[in-house]
């Protein structure tokens, strides 16, 4: 299994943060990677997720986790290789909010699609915070 992880801090406070990453239908707006997103019923486990990246046909992923200001999981398997993606908030001692994004891939050549993947991470992370912050 191949992992990564990219954190950053923000002053909003984590109900600002889950506001804007519990909206997947507006993911678009600050994920730049993203040409639209679409959530396919609820923002519970066992729902699907619909993702057009740009330059890509679209996948589907299912919500693995939803915990409400804490965290928001979601697993994508296509070609024999599986994604975990998980968003995890937490409270900073003042006030304001740590963003964990987090990806483990396994499968066939592990390495190179997580590389690959998690090139936008600081870039996904500062639209987040930045839309957080408004």
């Amino acid at each position: 299994m191949w992992e990564h992880e990219y954190a950053a801090e923000t002053t909003a406070v984590p109900a600002a943060v889950w506001a804007v990453l519990s909206d997947l239908d507006r993911w678009a707006e600050w994920d730049t990677s993203m040409e639209w997103v679409r959530l396919d019923g609820p923002l519970e486990p066992g729902t699907s997720v619909v993702m057009k990246p740009i330059g890509q046909d679209p996948i589907t992923s299912m919500i693995t986790a939803v915990d409400p200001n804490a965290r928001y999981a979601d697993e994508t398997v296509f070609g024999g290789v599986t994604l975990r993606f998980s968003h995890t908030l937490h409270p900073t001692a003042d006030g304001g909010t740590r963003v964990v994004h987090r990806l483990e891939v396994d499968g066939p050549d592990a390495a190179a699609v997580g590389g690959m993947v998690c090139e936008d991470f600081p870039e996904a992370m500062a639209g987040l915070l930045d839309a957080a912050g408004r």
